[in-house]
């Protein structure tokens, strides 16, 4: 096992050198109290912890594991924390660089060790989307006979880049973004403890604010940036990461953006406006700022779909879609690629034509029911599938549309209270002015009159 032998000198030189190693590896944690935030998956009794097995006693549940979430939240810290509490090997594979080949080297060294030393092994596949059906494949014979105890970790949904039989053997965790709280106590235990800086620089709250900002939930952004502005201050003589030197190190300006204040809302404001405005220029400047400034794609994503409805609707009815299959993108692949999806989707918004017609239908139409405009269901309309409904007049008099030239009949179909009320009202803009044409044929066809020849306009709200 001279494998082992040298793996094992490796890390105990690396034990006596820790200087020698990046803050965020000299930080990772070794037990999981040590773990923060995924607090859901670290409450007393959760599979992770009966993984590792309570008190020390050895692995429990399935052999594979699954990790899946955003980059920095502590995937390869899990796999390190899962190997060293249960006192296995720990290999690392990435999928970008390891082939077939590599992980059935791992696979048959894992067998020896076991059957020689007694010793099992973790082996710990980052990327693992990367994998072909075929490479994925290769894994399951390991799985199923607990050869290794595989800890598989994801950027992807997994249901869409994991084949299904290695998922269903697998326990699948997913690791949420860290919190600005979670990042704050993780930056001030690696200032103080001696694993990382040994309180050689203090870092004010500003500077640590901009790191918070940069790191987005990612840890070993935060840590990374920490190191390389401590190094700066320590180059200098100073014993304290100044903002300035900070920026200088990181080489990038602090944004003034607040995520829980006014900037969080007002940025947030003038990008939609902008939109709205169809200022493209302007829009992208303003998601840069809520980029840079650390927000999560996923709410700059809603928040484009609800542009995509509200501002624009049928006057370019594939902006909602542009805008849905941004968020989803974004959702599969986060940052920092997901700013161009994002960038996309605010573009073609921004140049999209505007619609809020469907907008003010629905509000329209919510105040009159809110108001008790409402009233009952015309007879002709009522449910008809159950035993006594014809007797009591529900659906007499109903003409079936799909038997009528044009396939549209001449009937009421809002209530009483409502009837003859406008609530849609299309602009002429971008593809809504078909709609708007083709809404006034319907309206006319409704009141029975003939084709070409529509009628007063139906009572608009706010006209009663």
């Amino acid at each position: 096992m001279e494998e082992d032998l040298f793996t094992a000198a490796a890390e105990e030189r690396r034990e006596k050198e820790p200087a020698g190693r990046p803050l965020a590896v000299r930080m990772r944690p070794r037990t999981l109290d040590e773990v923060v935030g995924q607090r859901h998956l670290l409450r007393p009794g959760s599979p992770l912890r009966r993984l590792v097995g309570e008190g020390g006693k050895g692995p429990a549940g399935p052999s594979s594991v699954i990790l899946w979430g955003p980059p920095g939240t502590g995937k390869t810290t899990l796999a390190h924390v899962v190997s060293q509490a249960t006192d296995k090997r720990f290999t690392e594979l990435s999928a970008i660089t390891a082939g077939v080949k590599e992980v059935r080297s791992v696979i048959d060294g894992a067998r020896r060790s076991s059957g020689a030393y007694g010793k099992d092994t973790v082996l710990f596949l980052d990327e693992i989307h990367r994998f072909s059906k075929a490479q994925q494949d290769s894994l399951l014979p390991a799985v199923e006979n607990r050869w290794v105890t595989l800890i598989a970790a994801t950027t992807e949904n997994p249901y869409f880049s994991v084949i299904s039989p290695l998922l269903s053997r697998s326990l699948l965790l997913t690791l949420e973004p860290l919190t600005d709280e979670d990042l704050r106590g993780l930056l001030r235990r690696a200032v103080a403890d001696e694993r990382g800086l040994g309180g050689r620089v203090s870092l004010p709250e500003d500077a640590e604010a901009h790191l918070l900002r940069i790191a987005g939930g990612d840890a070993r952004r935060a840590l990374t940036a920490l190191e390389a502005g401590a190094g700066a201050a320590l180059d200098k003589g100073e014993e304290t990461i100044t903002l300035e030197t900070l920026e200088g190190a990181v080489d990038r300006a602090a944004v003034k953006y607040d995520r829980d204040g006014d900037q969080h809302y007002d940025v947030t404001s003038a990008l939609i406006k902008s939109i709205r405005g169809s200022d493209v220029d302007a829009a992208l400047h303003y998601l840069a700022r809520m980029i840079e400034a650390g927000e999560d794609p996923r709410f700059i994503a809603r928040r484009l779909m609800i542009s995509a409805s509200e501002d624009i609707g049928l006057a370019d009815p594939t902006a909602l879609q542009t805008a849905v299959a941004a968020a989803q993108a974004v959702a599969m692949i986060g940052f920092p690629e997901a700013r161009i999806t994002l960038a996309q989707a605010t573009v073609a918004l921004a140049l999209a034509p505007k619609s809020n017609a469907a907008y003010l239908a629905i509000d329209a139409a919510l105040a009159d029911v809110r108001a008790g405009l409402a009233g009952p269901v015309p007879p002709h309309l009522r449910d008809t599938h159950y035993q006594g409904a014809r007797k009591v007049g529900h659906g007499e008099g109903y003409r079936y549309p799909h038997d009528l030239p044009g396939g549209i009949a001449a009937q009421q179909y809002a209530p009483d209270g409502v009837h003859g009320r406008r609530y849609y009202e299309p602009t002429r803009y971008g593809a809504e002015a078909r709609y708007a044409e083709v809404a006034e044929r319907v309206r006319a066809r409704l009141r029975g009159e003939p084709p070409g020849e529509p009628g007063a306009e139906g009572e608009r709200p706010g006209k009663r």
